[in-house]
Order: structure tokens, then C-alpha cells, then sequence
């Protein structure tokens, strides 16, 4: 298989690349500029840089393309493996108390 050949396949799940780059570069802008993408980690950073690229997929793409979605989940899950690892920091916003519940089991 050429690579012409793996870059036609992909169109069908992935989409025309242009369109995908226009939908992904646009969501890591708008992430980016909020005040809360400094308090993030790498690993959180990270995640969300692939699931903005996993979304202009299928966006751009097929929707109904099963490891777009499974993807997601799994970067998703990768963070909040870790976020349960780590201790509620003072000063960040308040999460509604979700720590303290946690704690307190």
C-alpha cells in the first residue's frame, strides 16, 4: 500500500485534511486563550489537544467512525485516572464539592 493509497482511505473516515486542520486549530485557539488552560497539566493539556483533533475528525470526517468516539473516551479516561491520583489543589476554582465527597468515603 503507497501512501496516496492510505491517504485516500482515510478520507473517508478522517475527512478532506484542510477542513479537518480549520476545525481543530479552531478549537486549541478558543482553549488556549481561556485563563483556565495555565492551571492545567501537560497531561490534561495534552489530552484536550487530541480530543479537539479526534472532534475535527468528525466534524470533517465520519461521524459514526467508532474509534473517533473510543478515542475521546480513552484520552479522556487517561486524565481522569490521574486527576483522581492527585489532591484537590486550594485556590483553583471550586468542582461543586466533588473532592470532599471523595474524601470523605
Amino acid at each position: 500500500m503507497t501512501i496516496r493509497d492510505t491517504l485516500g482511505s482515510r478520507r473517508s473516515t478522517h475527512g478532506d485534511y484542510t477542513d479537518h486542520a480549520r476545525v481543530t486549530q479552531s478549537f486549541k485557539r478558543v482553549m488556549e486563550r481561556e485563563a483556565g488552560w495555565e492551571r492545567l497539566n501537560d497531561c490534561q493539556r495534552e489530552a484536550l489537544a487530541i480530543i479537539a483533533h479526534k472532534i475535527g475528525r468528525i466534524l470533517s470526517g465520519n461521524p459514526h467512525f467508532h474509534d473517533h468516539w473510543h478515542d475521546i473516551a480513552g484520552y479522556a479516561t487517561l486524565v481522569a485516572d490521574r486527576v483522581d491520583q492527585e489532591l484537590f489543589i486550594p485556590g483553583t476554582p471550586d468542582d461543586g464539592g466533588h473532592h470532599a465527597q471523595q474524601e470523605d468515603q
